[in-house]
């Protein structure tokens, strides 16, 4: 099993950064939104391996 690793960052102004490692799909945004709480996304952007385990599997199911 892939560790799993959560980071998260808070500038001076008080603004926070999330890094979410060895998630996949639904468990990555799960504990995406689990710590979000209420907070408002200013910007969200999802690293190149998101996309590369996505295409994987559509890869696996035209198989």
């Amino acid at each position: 099993m892939q560790e799993k690793t959560i980071t998260i960052t808070i500038d001076e102004q008080g603004s926070s950064t999330l890094d979410l490692e060895g998630f996949a799909r639904q468990g990555c945004e799960k504990a995406f939104d689990d710590f979000r709480g209420g907070d408002c996304v200013k910007v969200e952007r999802k690293k190149p391996a998101s996309y590369t385990g996505q295409q994987v599997q559509r890869e696996k199911a035209r198989r």
